[in-house]
């Protein structure tokens, strides 16, 4: 239903506007309420912001259409009026359309031009509705969903192409903030959720200036991926820095006794990137999968509060860049072979 707000004088036009658009009011298509003037109209709109725009006079006692009309645009913008007057001379037109009039009819009414005029501002608010809407769940959707990925649905034109995959050389890591269950069993939900929120900004906000991708929030962990040059290099910069950041915090509570700590995992090599998920279900998740990204999960496993720890055969390329501990063989579950492992300490100036 549209909601309609005629704004005039004259009690005659009610009457007349009631009786040529009978058809559309019985149906439930227009919803029209009126007001003598500019005044009374500001009060019905303060009182229905849900109207869709506004027909209204110029020439009313207390308030005229043009004051209206300049006051409707600083309250909404989005609200269009239509100025329906006797006063048809250019001067009148031009300041009603520079004050944000979308059309102007001239009176004595012609009700069929004032129908076309009616629906072809319905049109473009309807448009114009559209498009915001388009634009906020594109926002919403960027809170939910990586660039990487908004950019690589962008580039599929048909549906099938989703559920295409790629090889990739990269670097996952996985961070995990450990013994957070220390405070979600002492906190208030929102609380929890909160620090929880703050500590992942913190996390993310390293990883992107690293030009890494988040894949995923994992109960209190993260998965990021490190595609391009040197990204093996980059992954271990973030692991530090957010090492670092963690260890600056203070501790949350005394109740609680809880400092925040990670223990990470970090894995290169070759892994398969594309939508993983079900068709039926219209649900997929794009992200990377492979033995790589099993590694590093299971690094991060068996990794200590403080610790990133990496492969030894990985580190040849980058040896110099970074100061190294030898962990050890170890063994990883469903791994048929143990790995050695280094632990990475500090990067060299």
């Amino acid at each position: 239903m549209v909601k309609i707000l005629v704004v005039d004088d004259e009690a005659d036009l009610e009457i007349l506007i009631k009786q040529k658009f009978r058809k559309r009011i019985r149906e439930g298509e227009f919803d029209f309420q009126f007001a003598l003037n500019g005044r009374i109209a500001l009060e019905i709109i303060e009182e229905n912001p849900d109207i869709d725009l506004i027909l209204s006079d110029i020439n009313m006692p207390e308030m005229d259409g043009l004051t209206l009309l300049s006051k409707v645009k600083e309250k909404n913008s989005l609200l269009k009026t239509v100025i329906i007057s006797a006063y048809g001379d250019m001067e009148n037109i031009r300041t009603a359309m520079n004050l944000g009039a979308f059309d102007f009819i001239t009176k004595p009414v012609d009700f069929r031009d004032l129908e076309i005029t009616l629906d072809k501002t319905i049109q473009y608010r309807n448009q114009i509705k559209s498009t915001l809407k388009a634009l906020r769940e594109n926002n919403i959707l960027k809170m939910y969903v990586d660039e990487t990925v908004l950019n690589f649905m962008g580039n599929k034109e048909l549906e099938s192409s989703l559920m295409e995959n790629e090889t990739i050389d990269a670097s996952v890591a996985f961070i995990d903030l450990v013994a957070f269950t220390k405070i979600s069993e002492n906190e208030e939900p929102n609380v929890v959720v909160g620090l929880l929120n703050e500590y992942f900004d913190l996390m993310v906000k390293e990883i992107i200036e690293e030009k890494g991708s988040v894949d995923k929030f994992i109960g209190d962990a993260i998965m990021a991926v490190f595609q391009g040059e040197n990204h093996f290099e980059r992954a271990i910069k973030v692991a530090l820095s957010i090492r670092e950041k963690m260890a600056q915090i203070p501790i949350f509570s005394e109740e609680t006794n809880f400092k925040p700590e990670v223990s990470i995992g970090i894995n290169s090599g070759e892994m398969v990137s594309g939508n993983i998920g079900s068709r039926s279900l219209k649900r997929l998740d794009y992200t990377v999968i492979g033995d790589t990204v099993n590694v590093a999960a299971r690094l991060q496993t068996a990794a200590n509060p403080g610790q990133i720890l990496v492969l030894e055969k990985c580190v040849d390329q980058i040896k110099d860049s970074f100061t190294f501990s030898t962990i050890g063989e170890m063994k990883l579950k469903n791994k048929a072979h143990p790995v050695k492992v280094l632990q990475v300490d500090h990067i060299n100036n």
